[in-house]
């Protein structure tokens, strides 16, 4: 099975992927815990450019692209395929909110370069840690993270990609579950694992 977590940083994405792969190894599953842009050594390199470099709204498109691509046919396809679950943090919905709602560049664009990046590979589940741009940033503040150079660019650019990724959840209720992260990490916890005992995987 393979679930991605969206949102913004300070969403809490990170710890709610280690709870959950936590949870799932204790259950006895094979997890395998990744995400982008990394996972392979190529997207890894990719993710420095990426997070540390100005580029152009439309190389940092085609380079997420480009890591994808390799992320999901050395790392993502073969787990799988070895029946592991596969958590990430991040995938194809997050070119549709950063670069798509973010940038404004034409999603039907990237909508057709994450699917030739992905080779019709779709996340069964996805969780969407919903949170305002401003408290996300005075958690990040708490945490002393420092916002990488995407997640810099203002809470203008923060709140339009938090409006792309809820028009994602809207567009794909089914695959995509909208959480509150404003909330402690335990009762966000608490959802996700009540969405995971109802379709079975806990």
């Amino acid at each position: 099975m393979f679930i991605t977590f969206e949102g913004i940083d300070g969403s809490g994405k990170s710890t709610q992927l280690q709870l959950l792969a936590e949870t799932l190894r204790e259950a006895g599953k094979k997890v395998l815990l990744t995400r982008e842009p990394g996972g392979s050594a190529l997207a890894e390199n990719l993710r420095k450019v990426l997070l540390e470099s100005n580029v152009s709204a439309q190389a940092e498109l085609l380079l997420f692209g480009a890591a994808r691509a390799q992320h999901v046919a050395e790392v993502i396809k073969p787990a799988l395929a070895d029946g592991a679950i596969v958590l990430s943090d991040r995938f194809a919905d997050s070119s549709l909110a950063y670069q798509g709602g973010g940038l404004n560049l034409p999603t039907d664009f990237i909508q057709a370069m994450n699917q030739f990046a992905c080779a019709d590979l779709q996340p069964e589940l996805t969780f969407l840690l919903d949170i305002d741009p401003l408290a996300g940033n005075k958690r990040q503040q708490l945490n002393h993270q420092k916002p990488d150079t995407i997640e810099s660019r203002g809470l203008g650019f923060l709140e339009r990609v938090r409006q792309a990724y809820l028009q994602i959840a809207l567009r794909d209720s089914q695959r995509v579950i909208i959480i509150d992260a404003s909330r402690p990490a335990e009762s966000v916890q608490c959802d996700i694992h009540n969405a995971l005992q109802q379709r079975g995987v806990l």
